[in-house]
């Protein structure tokens, strides 16, 4: 740890601290903790991810510490690369190297220091010839002054300077900065001198190719004639040098180009795959097997520069220096290849509009394929027993007629460039050894010249034997280039220009105001005009039928897509303006879709906390029931679990995945059918369990089950993506009011004109989140007939109840013999099916079968509170306290 005091004392106690080993701990004097590998990795990392927020503050840079945490990879590499990494990562250029602390001054400052025992500051500026303002994560967020003596006492000499990529004005987001930087490019111009290596090395290898030609050309007319063996022998031992030379030198441009591969595939492909994390969904279009083969497509890529069509490409202009040699050693002879050069490469070009469009068709055909595999392969048990299997095979073998059809035509094209190059080759060595007939006859070249030129030409020609190939993968290069590069434009959640706030913690207060939402590509209105407060701590349960716009509201809530219009406040601060990492650091998510990843219970469970402990890990499991069955099997914690869950039951993946979002206690909690796939008794387990727990979370629950509202205190009703009802849920469980009498827990809420309650006024169906909802009370808004005086909704909800009762009565026997039960003496069950089992059995009283006077008259409001209570609800408590009588008796 670095002193900030100037105390001498205190700067000695600070230097020998962080270089002399920990003392043995004596009798009096407890033993300290040992601290563990993992530990000192941890605390390196928090060092780094402060000094690299400090630094973005610094430059005006809207990056918080969750943002890092979301960017690590598991890594446990800790240095300066790691540093860098990260910093690039946010727009942030690092140059590393070894630091004078006396040279340091406002030209070079901020530079990262790192210090002997592993830790990271920040040398801020200098306030003076011999102190420095440091920036130390331990002493706070505002830097400290120390001596250049002190911080040298621990400095290791290593310091990284800091500087963003460019400033376009004071205010510069770190998106902004990465745009001097392109993902494709910038990645292959950081192997320029790799590159380089590689031209260097093919030009040897052409030039040393040369020395047979001329050996053989040196035979011919001076060695034969003459029979000069001593020079024959010295000659083949020279081309025999040349040839080792020329095998080292290719050698090496093969391990050249493979490093350069190596370096751009693991920073391209770690660009994309970051871009694929932080892409908005309204951008996610299509199957996942199409967007998974796009992604594919840097494979491409990667193969062409890595392979022997990047050498074949780098060979081809070195053809005119085999041309200048045949004609220096050949004269006219050159004549013959400069006219075959130029055919077979006007040749090669020529197919390349046809090539390319066939790529696109195969690009677009290998989407269609690898979404139906994928889809097949996501849903293979429900392709079995459902009986698709037919579909599935009828569109796979659709998809690969398609594909083979435009592959066979691009491959006929390719084939016949091909071949042409081929003949075109023989025809030219044909032709100079004709044409270099008459040359000799007329005196004109020699014997050896001529065998020579026919070498260098096969060695002109041999690239361009290739083009046919490099040209038609150069072309699927470029649709897969422009294809990536069409994804890596789009928008990620970060937007470019907006400048966020850090929010570390939220204290959980929820506010909706006037939001519209339509998802992308559809017409219909997912939300209309939605507006609520929930208050910090608050318990609010969802209901409504489906495609209402419950998920929708939660999908909003985690930032995953923004409103239309309208704004979404988080205590008091507008999600858009909130880091997407701060907000889901605060907001934890259950979805109804348990998606598990593979690995082991105790990955899953820890995935989206940040470092959890055992001990949060076990009260989230215990918490969600996951610990009931994890406890019983022999592997624990290391049960490996196979990609989406594949091996647990449904409920078990439910459970795993609710102890997810309870690690860590976010201050918001949303669950979407948490426990649809739970039976009873662990469903009740957990919701009193979250009862207890939970006190101070703000929990927002969407469900059909009707003991979850035991979790709540307050209900929703949408419908048609409005709210149509709010209110506590008490007031289902009261008995309601009759016509003289008045409720004070019902208030009118004006139902949306396009709603089907509203446009349906006597219907009886009810919504189906509300339908499951039997313990729900609703409070509306505002009265739907302009009257402030509760007594009309109430008066209005009493009439309502004995008009679904006379509905109700329409019912077959069997509801009614279920019903029985619960008027015998079931005090769960709503009063109106009470009401509705004595107008089935005859039993009810003239007050209650009366009444028909002002049925008209019931308020929207009221008609969406009865509307919230389904009669399965009544049935499901009738049959649990039939179960309950027969146990007793």
């Amino acid at each position: 740890m670095i002193n900030a005091s100037p105390q001498p004392e205190r700067a000695a106690e600070a230097t020998t601290g962080a270089t002399t080993a920990p003392k043995k701990p004596i009798d009096d004097e407890p033993a300290q903790p040992r601290v563990t590998k993992a530990e000192n990795t941890a605390r390196a990392v928090d060092y780094i991810e402060q000094c690299l927020v400090y630094l973005c503050r610094h430059y005006d840079m809207s990056v918080t510490a969750n943002y890092f945490r979301n960017l690590g990879d598991g890594n446990h590499e800790t240095g300066p690369q790691f540093f860098a990494e990260m910093a690039r990562k946010v727009g942030l250029a690092c140059i590393a190297g070894d630091v004078k602390l006396e040279t340091l001054n406002h030209t070079t400052l901020p530079v990262a220091a790192f210090l002997d025992d592993g830790k990271v500051v920040v040398i801020v500026s200098r306030e003076g010839p011999h102190k420095l303002a440091v920036y130390d994560p331990d002493f706070g967020d505002a830097p400290v002054i120390m001596s250049v003596a002190d911080l040298r006492g621990v400095f290791s000499g290593l310091g990284i300077a800091v500087r963003p990529y460019f400033r376009e004005s004071q205010h510069v987001d770190h998106q902004l900065a990465k745009r001097g930087r392109h993902w494709f490019w910038s990645a292959l111009a950081k192997n320029k001198p790799i590159y380089f290596q590689v031209i260097v090395a093919a030009a040897l290898t052409n030039f040393l190719s040369l020395t047979v030609s001329l050996f053989t050309m040196v035979v011919y007319d001076r060695i034969l004639p003459n029979e000069a063996i001593d020079s024959l022998i010295a000659m083949t031992v020279g081309v025999g040098f040349a040839i080792c030379f020329d095998f080292t030198i290719k050698m090496l441009r093969a391990h050249f180009i493979d490093r350069a591969g190596i370096k751009a595939d693991q920073e391209i492909g770690s660009e994309i795959f970051d871009h694929l994390l932080e892409m908005q969904m309204k951008d996610r279009r299509g199957s996942s097997g199409a967007f998974a083969n796009t992604l594919r497509e840097f494979e491409t890529l990667r193969e062409f520069f890595t392979s022997a069509s990047l050498v074949a490409l780098v060979d081809i202009p070195f053809i005119m220096l085999f041309l200048f040699v045949i004609y220096g050693i050949g004269g006219p002879l050159v004549l013959v290849p400069a006219i075959a050069v130029p055919t077979i490469i006007i040749l090669g070009i020529g197919v390349q509009p046809l090539l390319a469009r066939y790529a696109q068709s195969a690009f677009e055909e290998g989407q269609t394929k690898q979404g139906v595999l994928v889809e097949t392969i996501s849903g293979l048990e429900t392709v079995k027993t459902s009986g698709a299997a037919r579909l599935m095979r009828q569109r796979w073998k659709d998809s690969l007629k398609f594909q083979a059809g435009v592959g066979a035509r691009s491959r006929r094209i390719s084939h016949m460039v091909v071949n042409m190059t081929a003949s075109a080759q023989q025809v030219s060595q044909i032709g100079i050894v004709v044409f270099g007939v008459f040359l000799i006859a007329a005196g004109e070249t020699s014997m050896g010249a001529l065998v020579g030129s026919v070498i260098l030409v096969g060695r002109a020609l041999a690239p361009l034997g290739q083009i046919a190939q490099t040209l038609t993968r150069l072309n699927q290069v470029r649709t897969s280039y422009r294809n990536l590069n069409g994804l890596m434009k789009q928008s990620t959640e970060r937007q470019d220009g907006r400048h966020y706030l850090s929010r570390p913690r939220l204290a959980g207060r929820i506010e909706f105001q006037n939001v519209n939402f339509s998802y992308p590509g559809q017409n219909i209105a997912a939300l209309r005009d939605v507006s609520f407060v929930i208050e910090p701590g608050e318990k609010i349960a969802l209901l409504g039928r489906i495609g209402s716009g419950k998920s929708t509201i939660l999908r909003l809530m985690l930032g995953l897509y923004e409103p239309d219009s309208g704004s979404i406040l988080i205590d008091g601060t507008d999600i858009r303006q909130i880091d997407p990492a701060d907000l889901r650091a605060n907001i934890s998510a259950v979805l109804q879709d348990a998606w598990l990843f593979s690995g082991t219970v105790k990955q899953n469970i820890s995935v989206g906390a940040y470092r959890p402990n055992d001990e949060e890990i076990l009260r989230a499991s215990s918490l969600s029931g996951a610990h009931d069955f994890i406890s019983r099997h022999p592997s624990g914690y290391d049960l490996m679990i196979q990609e989406r869950g594949e091996g647990l039951s449904g409920g078990q993946r439910q459970s795993i995945s609710l102890a997810r979002g309870l690690v860590g206690a976010p201050p918001v909690l949303l669950m979407d059918e948490p426990t649809s796939m739970m039976d009873m008794q662990t469903e009740q387990l957990v919701v009193n369990r979250l009862r207890e727990e939970a006190k101070d979370q703000t929990i927002l629950v969407v469900t059909h089950r009707p003991s979850m509202l035991d979790l709540v205190d307050t209900v929703l009703v949408l419908d048609g993506g409005a709210v149509v009802a709010r209110g506590p849920k008490s007031i289902v469980n009261k008995k309601m009011p009759t016509a003289g009498q008045q409720s004070d827990d019902v208030t009118g809420a004006q139902t949306p004109a396009s709603s089907p309650m509203a446009a349906k006024p006597g219907n009886a169906a009810v919504q189906d989140d509300a339908n499951h909802a039997g313990d729900g009370g609703i409070t509306d808004a505002e009265p739907s007939d302009g009257r402030d005086d509760p007594a009309v909704s109430g008066n209005g909800a009493a009439r309502a109840f004995r008009r679904i009762s006379k509905l109700r009565a329409a019912q077959p026997q069997p509801v009614a013999k279920i019903v029985r039960h619960s008027a015998a003496g079931l005090d769960a069950a709503a009063d109106s099916s009470v009401i509705a089992a004595k107008a089935v059995s005859g039993q009810a009283t003239n007050q209650q079968a009366g009444g028909n006077d002002g049925d008209d008259a019931v308020s929207p409001s009221a008609r969406a509170a009865v509307e919230a209570i389904e009669p399965q609800t009544v049935i499901n408590r009738a049959e649990m306290g039939d179960e309950k009588e027969n146990g007793n008796a």
